[in-house]
């Protein structure tokens, strides 16, 4: 049987940048797996079936690869899949095939980055957002790599909380008329188990030392000072979350924070200056290959066989 407690912990006490939807999708997966007896969720049963196993087989990783190095080189194009819930580390993806590391997107900007054979940098972003912790430090390394190589963001067809975040990073963010960005904003919650405990005969007793040492416990009613550290968190958080995207964008706080976490479609997310075009995922990536292709073409005039907008349909299936 496998151990959830540290996915469980990403989910309760935390401040996190993702959508409430997602977020009481992850509590009602752990109601489930941890049975917790949560009774104010308002989720149906399908969504816990995100957090099952679901291995993805070697030789389709493998021929997924070679396609990707074989588009590189034809387009000068990367695509960084941005997919999912966002988490720090890849050591928490064994549960979920739908979540993306920080840590594997660091790896996959660098090795953009020093690839000669890359001219530009596309994240293809399709997310309801995630942890706080790394957000901020990777939104950090994307913005200084812009100043390397152009970075477009794609949104396709979500970039929500911390997805936008690191959308917000880019150069340059491409948008559908369908796709959403926005949710600038922080969100936590707090399990109370105390309740199922004394239904079920169970009295826990904690002894501890320093003030703060049994804060935010799942088996007492959320206290004032809990409460209040909670706050600070996610109200510090936030305060991180619309400098970032002031800086990155070239906003105001003020306009930021008076988005107060909505998500805004196609021309309105262009309209508030979160986005910068409309076009589809497709018609961005044979945008950004056919620039690449005149800029090489500008560098060694001689005839080529392949078309800018042929070489940008080899990478249509990594979208």
């Amino acid at each position: 049987m496998k151990n959830f407690f540290r996915i469980a912990g990403m989910i309760f006490n935390q401040p996190l940048m993702v959508t409430d939807a997602m977020l009481d999708q992850a509590a009602h997966w752990a109601n489930q797996q941890l049975s917790l007896n949560i009774l104010n969720l308002s989720v149906s049963a399908t969504g816990a079936k995100m957090m099952e196993d679901d291995d993805y087989p070697s030789a389709q990783a493998a021929r997924g690869d070679d396609q990707r190095r074989q588009a590189i080189a034809d387009t000068g194009v990367a695509v960084i899949p941005v997919h999912g819930v966002l988490v720090s580390r890849s050591t928490q993806l064994n549960l979920c095939e739908t979540m993306t590391s920080y840590e594997q997107l660091r790896t996959q900007l660098n090795a953009a980055l020093s690839d000669p054979a890359v001219e530009h940098i596309v994240l293809d972003i399709d997310s309801p957002g995630g942890s706080t912790n790394g957000a901020f430090e990777l939104a950090d390394d994307i913005h200084a790599a812009r100043a390397i190589k152009p970075i477009t963001a794609i949104v396709n067809f979500s970039a929500f909380s911390a997805g936008y975040l690191l959308a917000s990073a880019a150069t340059d963010i491409s948008v559908s008329r369908t796709s959403g960005v926005g949710s600038i904003g922080v969100i936590a919650k707090h399990m109370d188990m105390s309740k199922r405990n004394e239904q079920q005969g169970v009295k826990v007793t904690t002894v501890y030392a320093g003030a703060h040492k049994n804060d935010l416990t799942p088996h007492e009613p959320l206290s004032d000072q809990s409460l209040q550290f909670l706050n600070d968190m996610v109200q510090g958080y936030y305060e991180q979350f619309v400098g970032a995207v002031a800086l990155y964008r070239g906003l105001t706080a003020d306009a930021v924070r008076a988005t107060e976490a909505n998500v805004y479609f196609g021309q309105k997310g262009i309209d508030l200056q979160l986005a910068d075009r409309i076009e589809t995922p497709q018609m961005a990536v044979n945008r950004i290959a056919a620039e690449v292709q005149q800029r090489r073409a500008e560098r060694n005039p001689k005839p080529t066989k392949i078309a800018a907008r042929a070489q940008a349909m080899a990478i249509q299936n990594q979208l």
